[in-house]
């Protein structure tokens, strides 16, 4: 890796603590014949600590830059249940992609690129494929979002999806003195766990939305930010839990916004 010249546009960091790395590799507690997908292998660190941990199991990685393929082909020679496809996440595939492979159950273990957090987990969300579990290590801000309570500042549209598909859970809090390059702020290891029953939900996208719009201006209420929408099924939804069309988004729970979808794709 001396001579590997890393690149800010991929945000490169690569964590070098193997007990960090295997720590990761472990909460994912993947189980035998399953199929792991990871994006951003880097320099093959994690990759390794998944292949020999679960030898029973395929990793199919994802990495946009082809300046890697010589150390990753280097690293994983030893490991045949490992596939790299260089190629850009975001813009695969992945049902075709995951589709190749036989496997009981899928899975998704990265310490991903921090500037495609978001467009990553709404990827994984959009794709329909069913992950047993998800566990990246993400900007520390980032993460605090995810695992964040209603009231709490950091609460948000992205919040109240996740927590719609999975038990959010944080995990432990990476130093950033062991990445390099070092970046300017702190990391967590974020699992989402799939959840063995969801809410009744008539419309994901519509659902999405409705939350997304929910939280447009913070400081706005549900009346100024969805006025677009039929005011008086919401008020009717709300009232049923206490509240009315004065209250702002990070006043409510999930299960609100799915009982406020569903009313609203019925009306």
């Amino acid at each position: 890796m001396n001579e590997f010249k890393f690149k800010k546009k991929y945000g490169q960091n690569f964590l070098q603590n193997r007990a960090i790395i295997d720590k990761i590799a472990k909460v994912a507690d993947i189980k035998s014949n399953s199929l792991v997908i990871e994006v951003g292998p880097g320099s093959g660190n994690l990759t390794v600590a998944l292949a020999s941990l679960y030898k029973n199991s395929n990793i199919l990685a994802y990495e946009v830059d082809n300046s890697l393929e010589d150390v990753l082909a280097s690293r994983l020679k030893d490991y045949d249940n490992v596939k790299i496809l260089f190629n850009d996440f975001l813009k695969a595939n992945i049902v075709s992609d995951v589709g190749e492979y036989s496997y009981d159950n899928l899975y998704f273990v990265s310490n991903v690129p921090y500037y495609i957090t978001t467009p990553i987990l709404f990827k994984l969300i959009d794709s329909n494929l069913e992950f047993e579990k998800i566990v990246m290590m993400v900007q520390k801000e980032v993460g605090d979002r995810f695992c964040s309570k209603v009231s709490c500042k950091e609460y948000g549209a992205l919040t109240v999806i996740l927590n719609y598909f999975f038990n959010v859970k944080k995990e432990f809090v990476v130093d950033r003195n062991q990445f390099y390059p070092r970046p300017n702020v702190d990391s967590v290891v974020v699992s989402f766990s799939r959840k063995d029953e969801l809410e009744r939900l008539d419309d994901k996208d519509f659902f999405m939305k409705l939350v997304h719009d929910s939280f447009q201006f913070r400081r706005k209420t549900l009346r100024n930010n969805l006025k677009k929408y039929k005011l008086s099924v919401i008020e009717t939804v709300l009232n049923k839990y206490g509240y009315d069309l004065n209250v702002r988004a990070e006043a409510l729970d999930y299960k609100i916004f799915v009982d406020i979808a569903n009313t609203l794709s019925r009306a």
